[in-house]
Formats: C-alpha cells, sequence, structure tokens
C-alpha cells in the first residue's frame, strides 16, 4: 500500500513508519518536514498537499496538539482566544479535515486513522481541553464511519501518554503507566492493515 503519514517526524510518527515501512510505502508528512509539507490547521493547505500526493491507499495522522490549563485558570471566552479554541482548532479541526479531503484521494476501501488519546477515559488535572478534544475525535470516527462512501473506512488510535514523552509529560501523568511509542504503532497497522471501520483502538 501506499500510506501518507502526517506527523512523521514526531515520536509516534516515527514509531508507526518503522512498523509500516517494511510492508507498504510511506509517503511522510509534517509542517516542518517531510516528503509532503502538510500543516493541519489550514484546510487550503490540506488540499494543496494532497493535490500533489495523488491517490494512496491510506492516510494515517500521528498529529495534533492541544493546551493542558487548570480549568480554575479557564475562563468563558470565544473559540479564536479560548484555551480549548487551540485544541479544536488544532487536533479536533485538522484531523477532521484531513479525513474529509482524505475522501478525494483515497483508492476504494483505503483507510483513514486519526489520533486521540487516553484522557478521553482517564481525565487529569489540567487536562480538560485534551478530554473534550479526543473525545470529539472518537466520536466523529464512529459517526463518519457509516457514511464513507466507497468501502472507505475510518477508525482512531488512543494511546497513553507515550514512554518516550514522559521526561516532557511526566507532570501531568503521574501515577499512569506509559506506552512505548512501537506498542502504539501496532494499533495503526491493526487499522491500516485490518477490515475494521469505526473502531477507537485503546493502548495503555
Amino acid at each position: 500500500m501506499r500510506i501518507f503519514l502526517v506527523g512523521a517526524s514526531g515520536v509516534l510518527g516515527r514509531a508507526v513508519a518503522a512498523e509500516l515501512a517494511p510492508r507498504h510505502e510511506i509517503v511522510s508528512g509534517g509542517r516542518n518536514s517531510g516528503d509532503v509539507r502538510i500543516d493541519i490547521t489550514d484546510a487550503d493547505n490540506i488540499r494543496a498537499a494532497f493535490a500533489s500526493l495523488g491517490t494512496v491507499d491510506a492516510v494515517v495522522c500521528a498529529a495534533g496538539s492541544v493546551r493542558f490549563e487548570p480549568l480554575e485558570a479557564i475562563t468563558a471566552a470565544p473559540l479564536a482566544s479560548s484555551v480549548y479554541g487551540a485544541g479544536i482548532h488544532d487536533k479536533l479541526m485538522g484531523q477532521v479535515n484531513l479525513a474529509l479531503e482524505a475522501r478525494q484521494h483515497l483508492a476504494d476501501r483505503g483507510s483513514i486513522t486519526l489520533i486521540s488519546g487516553v484522557l478521553t477515559d482517564s481525565p487529569i488535572a489540567a487536562g480538560s481541553s485534551a478530554s473534550m478534544v479526543n473525545g470529539a475525535i472518537e466520536a466523529f470516527v464512529r459517526a463518519a464511519a457509516i457514511e464513507l462512501p466507497r468501502g472507505l473506512r475510518i477508525n482512531a488510535v488512543s494511546p497513553g501518554v507515550l514512554l518516550e514523552s514522559m521526561p516532557h509529560y511526566a507532570p501531568f501523568f503521574r501515577g499512569f503507566e506509559p506506552v512505548p511509542a512501537a506498542r502504539a504503532a501496532l494499533a495503526y497497522g491493526r487499522s491500516v492493515e485490518g477490515l475494521e471501520t469505526g473502531k477507537v483502538y485503546r493502548v495503555f
């Protein structure tokens, strides 16, 4: 298969590439690096990236960011200036727009794999934005799966905090057992190479 991997230079993206590259052609994508430059926060940029890419058999996303902020410090604000708006604009709508554009460039029976995260199921202090965004991604995947044409599939991978990222995220995830990126990457393989759709593969 020809697989477009968005976020290929990140910790998880590199692990996904290592898992899938022995069997498939990987086209790497990223904001500042990769075979194809793509900024998922910019819908026009997403369209341009796909236009340069041609047809693929799978689109895989290991990108997207949210802000961590204590709830007591978050006040009501318009979406553009809200703490929540950052995650909605980037990780949520970035991936939704990626999936919507991917429909036009996937071969029949191709697949889309998005990323959510453990905070959907296990909230933490300062993580309300991440929990909200991750939950919305999973709901979108389940809903989109029943409408995608041409046998296209869509799933999400929900990893725990990655072992390789613990030096940065440890203060937020006390008591969590970290997950090696290579183990999370197996779920991407299951999504891309399997037959299921509308699924959330939880790796924690």
